[in-house]
């Protein structure tokens, strides 16, 4: 009876530590399926999103507050439009705010931030943010300073 009671509870912490790891997967690859909050859709244009993907985070402040849903190309400008889910509890960003692409940690996961103006006036379902910062991109800055440095 000793041996069976154990293995039942060696088995039920194998069951329990598979859980956890199964849970912990679902948080690193930001699996959203599970978490349907109430939000609404904003859009804004950049003309470099240099590794930007679907479901990257978008925070304000470094406070987590939405996803990107959808990136799109726009062939008459040559343009990438990125849609935004925010969380409908920020539904007071004003309409004036703007948006950088900025990579996170030594990996390099792009993010989209946004910093609020000070307009009277909220974004909504569809507004598009007119204050955009494209990424920046590593090789450029390093082409830049050795090009320049050469020319002294």
């Amino acid at each position: 009876m000793n041996k069976k009671s154990t293995e039942i509870l060696v088995g039920l912490f194998v069951c329990i530590g598979i859980a956890a790891l199964f849970f912990m997967a679902l948080q690193v690859s930001n699996f959203q399926a599970l978490q349907n909050k109430a939000s609404y859709t904003i859009t804004a244009n950049f003309e470099n999103i240099s590794g930007l993907k679907d479901e990257a985070l978008v925070s304000m402040a470094g406070v987590p507050i939405g996803r990107v849903s959808n990136i799109q190309f726009n062939a008459d400008d040559y343009n990438a439009i990125v849609s935004m889910r925010i969380d409908q509890q920020y539904a007071n960003l004003p309409t004036d705010t703007s948006a950088s692409i900025y990579t996170a940690g030594l990996l390099g996961e792009k993010y989209i931030g946004l910093t609020a103006g000070g307009m009277d006036e909220f974004l909504t379902e569809g507004s598009i943010i007119e204050l955009t910062q494209s990424s920046l991109i590593l090789e450029e800055l390093i082409s830049q300073f050795l090009f320049s440095s050469s020319d002294k």
